[in-house]
């Protein structure tokens, strides 16, 4: 969505809103020119929809990048380490727009030590947890990260499987909201933004049943959790939404 590729607004002085708007031509509305010219329409950075409900629980969407929106539990997706893989563009995105580069750097370069030294592999579906106790400019409360495993074998069905992983952790920590960035994109993985979108909230919902559905067994604690925020960026927002909906009316159907 770009869930995949999404625009990171960081509070430090070097992401400002001109640097950002300059390298997106970011604006609130289409113009005919650029519709004409097939530049695709941007949203601009902080919208926020409720795409729908599913089984109570909330499906929203929110231009945004990992470390600046605001969560009890972010969760970021990862490949396998290349040498400096996030951080050349291309096929990763420029570093002005590149999600993992700025959460990288909320962290004090934590997540790319943990990943060249091999602490965390990103493996698929390899989960590690962090949760910031001083410094840093993450927004949310604890960070998530899960593997997904070499970047040649990518293909979009793996999403609901991360997806499952994204939700059962969640729902472990008894969290009410968490926000998911997929960070493909980000990363210098092509991904067709909707279908990603649709799964990730595939993948969520059946996970999300199956604890509610171990709950009405008294064999778990039914789920605490009331929303799901899927980030995406300022080209990818309308796109991703279409995803979103399918995904939420298929599931209600």
């Amino acid at each position: 969505m770009k869930i995949a590729n999404r625009l990171f607004q960081n509070k430090t002085p070097q992401w400002t809103l001109v640097a950002l708007f300059a390298a997106l031509a970011i604006v609130p509305v289409q113009s005919n020119a650029q519709a004409a010219a097939g530049i695709p329409k941007t949203t601009a950075i902080g919208t926020s929809t409720i795409w729908g409900n599913v089984d109570g629980l909330a499906i929203e969407g929110l231009v945004q990048g990992p470390s600046a929106a605001i969560s009890e539990l972010q969760i970021a997706c990862i490949f396998e380490y290349t040498e400096g893989d996030i951080f050349i563009s291309p096929p990763a995105l420029p570093t002005a727009l590149n999600g993992l580069v700025h959460l990288d750097e909320a962290l004090h370069g934590t997540l790319t030590e943990m990943r060249k030294s091999g602490k965390f592999k990103g493996h698929a579906r390899e989960t590690i947890l962090l949760t910031p106790t001083q410094g840093g400019a993450l927004a949310s409360k604890k960070l998530l990260l899960i593997g997904l495993g070499n970047r040649q074998d990518f293909d979009a069905e793996q999403m609901k499987d991360i997806a499952h992983v994204a939700m059962r952790e969640a729902l472990r920590l008894g969290v009410e909201d968490f926000s998911f960035a997929s960070d493909l994109k980000d990363a210098g993985v092509d991904s067709p933004t909707a279908l990603i979108a649709e799964n990730i909230v595939l993948g969520s919902i059946d996970a999300f049943r199956t604890q509610k559905w171990l709950g009405a067994k008294n064999m778990d604690q039914s789920p605490k959790l009331k929303k799901i925020t899927l980030l995406a960026g300022p080209a990818f927002f309308e796109t991703a939404g279409e995803g979103i909906k399918k995904a939420i009316s298929s599931l209600n159907n």
